[in-house]
């Protein structure tokens, strides 16, 4: 019945250092949408923002900041885009590490985005 992901939500403290930081240690496009609201696009997809104190309803029952963790699939190598995170100065918690994605084996690294939410990007093997 479900086809795929067209967006979620993070809550952040700041929509606009999340914004500048996606954009910069991934290449997402920051979109404005309804009446100034802001999302992260990438490929078919994007990330909608709320902001801490500031959420749209319907929201999660306890918006938090920090609270996410997700993995986004990259056409780039791990090991070029960890070298291209450190090089932005984003720690890489761990990885390159083998793990099992949706459809089969992926090779993936793990960090933090400016609220502590656990951003892993991984290739399929």
């Amino acid at each position: 019945m479900i086809d795929r992901i067209d967006h979620f939500v993070l809550t952040v403290r700041s929509v606009d250092a999340t914004c500048d930081f996606y954009s910069r240690a991934l290449g997402m496009r920051v979109v404005v949408f309804a009446g100034g609201r802001k999302a992260l696009a990438f490929g078919a997809q994007k990330i909608n923002l709320h902001e801490a104190g500031r959420e749209f309803d319907p929201k999660a029952e306890r918006p938090t900041p920090g609270s996410g963790d997700f993995c986004l699939i990259s056409s780039t190598p791990v090991d070029t885009m960890a070298e291209q995170l450190r090089g932005l100065g984003i720690e890489i918690e761990e990885g390159p590490v083998a793990r099992t994605g949706a459809t089969g084996p992926i090779l993936s690294i793990y960090f933090r985005d400016p609220d502590g939410n656990l951003v892993e990007v991984s290739n399929y093997r």
